[in-house]
């Protein structure tokens, strides 16, 4: 079933101090003492406070009825030993499971037990006193995994890295088997981000899987922003087009959180999976926010560094472009000026031409040579707007008409500039 969303505070609203106090209780919460004085060798239960009951003893317990535990706990055991050898014990970290079923959760106690004797020295009963550890326990684990976290968000490790190592530290510090996704926003879809745990067929099939109203725990939770619990896979409605591929990875409920960023805008969402249907407690509930929070602050640090990355590699791509432009205008400037000093050769080769065919109006051979004369037929005769003229080749002709502006063809009786124009390749 999905738990409904009034049981969760809007996950886009501002997040208040009082949230974030309920959530160090349910991780950091006080301890739990224990007290019974059991009798005989069934351990028949005498008294018992109140919370002894409603642990250690579970829905079975209560006074005057044996001490019955679930199979393989160990707990009865110990009180046999005490009560045969009649020696005190004191054992640390006892694993009891509460509860059965999908509310069924792991939980830890320091013990000491107490041989309860007769007039005459003989043992009657068992006296148990004891603490839960639990949360302390978690706490210790959750403190240093977060830490460790943390350092590497501030070393800047990779996203992918981070969100792997988060993953696993949850799976690490749940009692039960859970399995930790984290995806990714990608405008209107969810992309893989981290899931070590789940099948490859699994993070293929959900990799861009739609926002939406319905689209399964973590579709529904980027739509809706707040926290949607799927506590049975096989019965959700929003399970309907995924039911299929959840039985194939062996999935029964499925726990999503959006992270949000500090705007209240969607960075991602984080899910715990689940074997067996589930019943989340408030342990499981503020471990989800404090580690959505920890993944928001990774994923945000992330888009902060690619966005100064992406900045960097435009200004070195720009200043790149500004050195192309100045090495492209310093060729064209030194381009320009050998023109204009060829223009100018060019212009002193036709003028001192011009003075030296004076007495041979045309000449036989090029006249525009310059220093090193030219044995060319002198085809063309090139004029510029000073009046000065010379006969000179194609090639030397079609130099000085390139290069000085003011030239042009001027032998009209061999056809003028059309006849150049239209000539053909010697």
């Amino acid at each position: 079933m999905t738990a409904p969303s009034s049981q969760h505070p809007r996950a886009a609203e501002p997040a208040v101090a009082g949230q974030a106090e309920e959530d160090l209780r349910a991780l950091f919460g006080e301890s739990i003492a224990v007290f019974a004085s059991l009798a005989g060798p069934a351990h028949l239960v005498e008294t018992a406070n109140p919370a002894f009951l409603a642990t250690i003893g579970g829905q079975r317990a209560r006074t005057g009825v044996p001490l019955v535990e679930s199979a393989g706990q160990g707990f009865v055991a110990l009180l046999d030993e005490v009560y045969r050898t009649g020696e005190s014990a004191t054992v640390r970290d006892v694993r009891v499971v509460l509860d059965s079923g999908p509310h069924a959760r792991e939980a830890f106690f320091d013990l000491t037990y107490e041989p309860r004797r007769d007039v005459e020295g003989g043992v009657v009963g068992v006296q148990v006193i004891g603490v839960e550890t639990t949360q302390v326990k978690h706490a210790q684990q959750l403190m240093t995994e977060h830490r460790a976290l943390l350092e590497q968000i501030a070393r800047q490790a990779p996203l992918t890295e981070v969100l792997d190592g988060m993953a696993r530290c949850i799976e690490n510090l749940t009692p039960q088997e859970v399995l930790v996704s984290v995806l990714l926003a990608d405008g209107a879809h969810l992309r893989h981000g981290a899931a070590p745990s789940l099948p490859d067929f699994y993070n293929q099939a959900i990799d861009g899987i739609a926002t939406g109203e319905g689209i399964g725990s973590c579709g529904t939770a980027a739509h809706r922003r707040e926290p949607v619990i799927v506590t049975d896979i096989a019965t959700d409605p929003f399970w309907a087009d995924f039911r299929d591929l959840a039985d194939r990875a062996g999935l029964a409920a499925c726990w999503s959180t959006p992270i949000l960023a500090r705007d209240g805008s969607l960075l991602g969402t984080f899910a715990m999976y689940h074997r067996v249907p589930r019943v989340p407690q408030d342990f499981d509930l503020a471990l989800a926010r404090v580690f959505a929070g920890t993944a928001a602050l990774a994923i945000e640090r992330h888009h902060s560094e690619q966005a100064r990355r992406d900045a960097e590699t435009r200004a070195e791509a720009a200043r790149d472009e500004l050195a192309k432009s100045i090495h492209t205008e310093r060729e064209l400037r030194a381009e320009a000026e050998q023109r204009a000093t060829a223009a100018a050769e060019l212009a002193t080769r036709m003028r001192a031409a011009a003075a030296a065919q004076a007495a041979a109006p045309h000449p036989e051979h090029c006249r525009l040579g310059g220093a090193d004369g030219c044995t060319a037929p002198a085809e063309l005769k090139v004029a510029d707007s000073w009046g000065d003229a010379a006969w000179g080749c194609q090639a030397h002709a079609a130099e000085a008409i390139i290069h000085v502006r003011s030239a042009f063809i001027a032998s009209e009786e061999l056809g003028g500039l059309n006849a150049y124009i239209n000539r053909r390749p010697g």
